[in-house]
């Protein structure tokens, strides 16, 4: 009996260990379609189940306990609906995804949680902006500024529907997932309100992001890690702070999610090359050089190779470093004015020489390349000359992509076993260096219409 006792527990908890919710729905305009539930990872989606829908439009899906978190219905003409996975069954009622009025959540608490404060708090943001709209204008205006009653009155009124915000939240239940998600859903969604019309709620904001825990499953569930990273460093860039001021803001930032992260080196890469890339597309190089160092110079944690290479380039060719020099001892192409073909890159004799790595197997160096011809004869007037080297490994590829330049291109056809490449640590095209005559790094630019940029501000209204 003990024996069959003790079966019967091990088998409950089996059954428990692989027990699975269903999300039921009867969608009359989605007959004999195709049916998927989608889940969030860190920065990924992937697929937790899929079915065909009955003629009825009646199909059932199931999801385990791995899945817990947001996740959305997804029909076949890529039409979706939002869903909270979590111990409760799900049933709903609709037309289809792409009329979300006519969706009833008939089962699934935390569902209706999100429904009613998806539906009430952009009313609440909206009033709340025309409240603050107003107070400017009565605290501003002397035609209205006398006035302290109505004053008073809008404040009072702003208290009260962010005090009904916050007692919604507070009475969600206790350990729900819906708890954990909507006021993060709130900080993220309220940083551009917060940057244009409540800047006093700015430091508090920023204060926030940082508190997160980026090790939280929970968050890499929300469907929002790389949104809530993005509006972190958005504030800051966007905060009214002078540059270097917002460089302090972005590097303190830096310092606590990375130590936040240590613990969990999986995620620290995962989330430190996104901020990484995210930095360097809003050309905030000094933040990402910063970054680069820092984790270079971290003893608690492991950085994968690809990344550790990306961030190594940061370490040898950061501005201010001298960069290697080039012999010009394989295939060289030149422009008929360029006179004399230089033999390395210090025999160059102009005041800048951008220095440009790509291919043309690379569609953004096509593009880049042709902007940069476009803008050769602009650039090399105010003292700028243009070094191209290729990655191509097939010498008639490259003398046909590359005769056309207006200004030299070096091949020597390894690809990214080029001594060259290699001497610069170049892991991606197009990669760009401006460098002074002393081969100075000046600028690693993100972009040929950031160097135009610089151009224009620096040379040409510079002399003027």
């Amino acid at each position: 009996m003990k024996k069959l006792k003790a079966i019967f527990v091990l088998l409950s908890i089996c059954v428990s260990a692989f027990a699975q919710n269903n999300i039921t729905g009867t969608f009359t305009g989605l007959a004999n379609q195709k049916i998927k539930l989608v889940g969030y990872n860190g920065f990924d989606t992937y697929l937790i189940d899929s079915t065909q829908a009955n003629v009825n439009g009646e199909f059932s899906l199931k999801f385990s306990e791995n899945d817990y978190g947001m996740s959305y219905l997804l029909s076949e003409d890529d039409k979706s609906f939002v869903v909270i996975l979590s111990v409760e069954s799900i049933k709903l009622k609709g037309e289809s995804f792409a009329i979300p009025e006519s969706i009833k959540i008939i089962e699934g608490k935390q569902n209706k949680l999100f429904e009613q404060y998806a539906f009430e708090h952009p009313r609440r943001e909206q009033t709340l902006s025309a409240w603050d709209y107003l107070t400017k204008i009565y605290r501003k205006d002397s035609l209205f500024a006398i006035h302290e009653t109505p004053i008073q009155a809008m404040e009072k009124e702003k208290q009260r529907i962010k005090a009904e915000d916050n007692l919604f939240l507070a009475s969600l239940p206790n350990g729900s997932y819906v708890s954990y998600y909507l006021p993060l859903r709130k900080l993220v969604s309220s940083v551009s309100t917060i940057a244009q019309y409540r800047t006093e709620e700015i430091p508090a904001t920023i204060q926030a992001f940082r508190k997160l825990d980026y090790t939280d499953d929970r968050l890499y569930k929300s469907g929002l890690l790389k949104e809530t990273i993005e509006a972190h460093f958005w504030l800051i860039e966007n905060s009214g702070r002078s540059l270097d001021s917002v460089y302090i803001e972005m590097n303190k930032s830096i310092d606590i999610l990375v130590e936040n992260l240590l613990s969990e080196e999986q995620k620290l890469n995962e989330i430190t090359e996104n901020i990484f890339k995210l930095l360097e597309k809003r050309s905030l190089f000094t933040s990402s050089e910063y970054l680069a160092l820092k984790l270079l110079n971290e003893q608690g944690c492991t950085i994968n190779n690809d990344f550790a290479a990306q961030l190594e380039s940061y370490r040898a060719m950061k501005k201010g470093n001298t960069a290697p020099n080039i012999e010009f001892n394989s295939d060289v192409l030149a422009p008929a004015h360029a006179g004399n073909i230089p033999k390395k890159l210090s025999a160059i004799k102009s005041d800048y020489t951008v220095v440009v790595f790509g291919a043309s197997w690379c569609p953004q160096c096509t593009q880049e390349l042709s902007k940069i011809s476009g803008l050769y004869k602009k650039w090399n007037e105010q003292g700028v000359e243009v070094v191209f080297v290729s990655l191509d490994e097939d010498e008639k590829i490259f003398k046909s992509f590359a005769g056309v330049f207006p200004f030299i291109s070096i091949c020597d056809y390894k690809k990214w076993e080029s001594p060259v490449a290699k001497d610069y640590h170049i892991f991606a095209t197009p990669t760009i260096y401006l460098l002074d005559n002393k081969r100075e790094i000046l600028l690693r630019p993100n972009s040929v219409d950031q160097l135009d940029s610089w151009v224009d501000w620096y040379l040409i209204q510079g002399n003027n």
